[in-house]
């Protein structure tokens, strides 16, 4: 966006300087002025003030001074509308900043996404359809003015300074997700974040196979490689495509005829602190959700885990359901 507008105005005030110069030589050598003269009927001329003519025009310079009237007409009137659109574009811009800085202050345990290109757009839509709070850190104004409207948070500014990141609210958030396509940039914000808030869940993306260890080791929680996974996904829709296409209706939301999957933490399911076993919740009565999962508090997972399997405190389970099967599910247990 800089560049667009500096390249605009550029061309705006070097148009505004070949007219004046063209009315300043003109004026000089086909009117036989005097360079202050020349100067003064310029500027006259150029700014339409009206007043008179230093000396009676001849009808030739009549039509050049008409010539130049008309010329600087156009281009003066372009040159006031691009200042005014780059004034007016700073003006909301610093407002927007303003207005997202207010909100962020109040915001906790929220998720940073670092780049909207291609994969944080998709991080950004999947954490609004679970209603996530989270702020995006985007260093292209372009793109941040594009897609403000959709009601998204940006940060203006490159996620490998730490300030930006200050500005973000990394020490008050509980979720990094880097998606710039820069496995460098990925790993320099992995390290400073991690500095930042030691409690902090990071998830890296990563391009090069090489990258994978370097982010491991600088603090990254998890790491992600598009590339690869889009890979394997294409090669087994190949070799099980009706698995694979199974598979991928699980993660479509808001579908009537797909199959959506979620996660419920032990304090939701049991409320009042009492463990229980898997068969006394009836959770499939009340809601239509099965149990397909079940995550231990040292994080180990269970597939199909059996009814007698007690739930312990800061456990997880996850279960599968249709939509409206999955929004009885939030409703039941206050998700």
């Amino acid at each position: 966006m800089k560049q667009f507008f500096s390249s605009k105005i550029t061309v705006a005030i070097l148009l505004l300087i070949v007219v004046f110069m063209t009315g300043v030589v003109g004026f000089h050598f086909f009117s036989d002025y005097s360079w202050i003269d020349a100067f003064y009927m310029t500027v006259i001329t150029v700014t339409t003030v009206g007043y008179g003519e230093v000396m009676p025009l001849s009808p030739s310079e009549k039509v050049f001074v008409s010539l130049l009237i008309i010329s600087s007409i156009f281009i003066v009137g372009y040159a006031i509308s691009v200042i005014t659109e780059y004034i007016l574009s700073k003006n909301i811009g610093i407002l927007r900043q303003k207005k997202v800085q207010k909100k962020l202050k109040s915001m906790h345990n929220h998720i940073i996404v670092c780049g909207y290109g291609r994969n944080g757009k998709q991080a950004a839509q999947k954490l609004s359809a679970y209603n996530r709070p989270f702020v995006i850190i985007e260093k292209d104004e372009e793109v941040i003015s594009r897609f403000s409207e959709d009601g998204l948070l940006f940060v203006l500014g490159n996620a490998i300074e730490d300030e930006t990141l200050l500005k973000a609210g990394i020490e008050r958030a509980s979720t990094l997700i880097c998606a710039t396509p820069n496995d460098a940039d990925n790993l320099f914000i992995v390290l400073s974040a991690r500095q930042m808030n030691k409690k902090l869940q990071i998830i890296s993306r990563a391009s090069e196979e090489t990258s994978y260890k370097k982010l491991k080791l600088g603090g990254a929680d998890n790491v992600i490689m598009p590339d690869k996974i889009g890979g394997d996904h294409m090669a087994s829709l190949v070799v099980v495509p009706d698995l694979v296409e199974f598979l991928d209706n699980l993660t479509v939301a808001g579908e009537q005829d797909s199959i959506n999957v979620e996660q419920i933490p032990f304090e939701k399911m049991c409320p009042h602190g009492k463990e229980q076993a898997i068969r006394d919740l009836d959770v499939r009565k009340k809601t239509g959700c099965s149990i397909i999962g079940y995550r231990s508090p040292t994080g180990e997972y269970i597939v199909n885990p059996e009814p007698s399997l007690i739930l312990k405190k800061s456990s997880k389970l996850i279960l599968i359901g249709r939509p409206d099967q999955i929004e009885s599910l939030k409703r039941e247990y206050g998700v």
